[in-house]
């Protein structure tokens, strides 16, 4: 079978595998908790988080300067604490979409935007689902498998339980889970008419990367969204998520057109203007924390010294 589509459980007699499988343990018996209690202990992480963790704190309110300088600060300062909030309710998320039960979360969910799926299905065309790094996306990825047979790309993880948990929690729901540097495996994915999800929102060093607006400013971007759909041929979609009280939207966007062009550069820059109008939409909720414009075309940004 295929390395995307199985994992292999770390030993458990390697002591250095313990306190992580201890982690592990406590985080199994979280998503278990009931949903309300877990969303109250979230905004209790979350507070803690804005209290203690002051250098993401700082990153947050850098790039929340950068990419809203029309707003002013007070209103900047609510946003990085309602960002916390969220951050701390997505590690729940986190749990319960990997190793929990969402039977009670089903029905308060809405799903706008499916034609354009079972469109690009019926054709037999591949899916390149972009989307954003919100809090949401676990909760709302899973989610997303009730309705068509999804599967994502992410980046391992050094620790070897805490990889094996992650996959083994997100094979649940999701068909296949590609690393990042899996781009064969990939290929042939979308190829075959697969469905992907991908969020090519983050500085990744060492990356095929272009330096294209984000907000007001520059940004180094991974042009994957350009590379896979000129390979396989795949429709490139915007995939929006949120959590609005205690139910989930998600917002499937008409596949972008003519796309992919001959302009690696313009391409990737339309890919980061629809992740730029999800932001807008539901700000409070995406990952703030994330140093996004410290690459710059000059070398290293100053912005978050």
């Amino acid at each position: 079978m295929s390395d995307a589509t199985t994992t292999e459980r770390p030993s458990l007699r390697d002591p250095r595998h313990w306190p992580m499988y201890l982690a592990m343990l406590g985080a199994f018996a979280v998503a278990r908790l009931p949903w309300g209690l877990q969303r109250a202990l979230g905004r209790g992480v979350g507070w803690f988080a804005w209290r203690l963790a002051s250098s993401r704190r700082r990153a947050a309110e850098v790039n929340l300067a950068l990419c809203f300088p029309e707003k002013d600060a007070a209103w900047r300062q609510r946003l990085v604490r309602d960002s916390f909030d969220a951050l701390g309710v997505g590690i729940f998320e986190f749990a319960r979409a990997w190793w929990g039960s969402i039977d009670a979360i089903r029905p308060q969910v809405q799903v706008e935007g499916l034609e354009h799926l079972q469109r690009m299905q019926a054709e037999g065309r591949g899916v390149l689902l972009v989307s954003g790094h919100f809090m949401t996306l676990e909760m709302c990825g899973r989610l997303l498998c009730d309705h068509v047979e999804l599967s994502g790309m992410y980046r391992r993880h050094k620790n070897p339980v805490y990889e094996w948990a992650v996959k083994f929690g997100r094979l649940r729901y999701a068909k296949a889970m590609y690393a990042n540097e899996d781009i064969r495996a990939t290929v042939r994915h979308l190829k075959k008419g697969g469905f992907l999800w991908y969020a090519p929102d983050q500085d990744m060093r060492g990356k095929d990367t272009v330096f294209v607006p984000f907000f007001s400013q520059t940004a180094a971007t991974i042009t994957a969204a350009h590379q896979l759909a000129r390979m396989t041929g795949c429709a490139v979609v915007p995939y929006f998520h949120r959590r609005e009280g205690g139910k989930y939207f998600l917002k499937i966007g008409a596949p972008l057109e003519d796309f992919p062009s001959q302009d690696v550069e313009a391409d990737t820059a339309r890919v980061n203007q629809a992740i730029e109008q999800m932001v807008r939409e539901a700000p409070d909720q995406y990952l703030w924390i994330h140093r996004r414009f410290k690459r710059q075309p000059g070398g290293r940004s100053t912005f978050y010294d």
